[in-house]
């Protein structure tokens, strides 16, 4: 078997997580974030529709991680960021982690938006 080590270039990968924290890219975010491939910083939870949607037409999807484990998106959310054309997939933030990174190293259109585990 052939193993070939995946290289993300200069977009920012989730590198690690634990109870409060995300690191990427090699820095610490501490709380809740929005991820893309070219930026990363604090995310206001799902209040906080204008971030992702500045986000429309960069991105196709957006990976939303609810925590520790698989909760639903509020409507409104979820709604505000579809009629702009921005995909919402709601998953545990230990998978949106993984989905981020797999889909980031194919190229695709994607961000993921964390809610701390723990």
């Amino acid at each position: 078997m052939r193993l070939t080590e995946i290289s993300y270039g200069t977009a920012k990968a989730v590198e690690g997580y634990g109870p409060g924290f995300f690191r990427v890219a090699g820095h610490v975010l501490r709380g809740a974030c929005l991820i893309t491939p070219w930026d990363a910083g604090l995310w206001g939870g799902f209040q906080d529709t204008d971030s992702p949607l500045s986000l429309a037409g960069k991105i196709d999807v957006l990976f939303v991680g609810t925590g520790a484990s698989i909760a639903h998106v509020p409507q409104a959310f979820r709604t505000a960021l579809e009629d702009q054309g921005i995909g919402v997939e709601a998953m545990a933030s230990p998978t949106a982690c993984r989905t981020y990174n797999v889909l980031l190293g194919e190229g695709r259109r994607v961000a993921v938006a964390l809610l701390p585990v723990g």
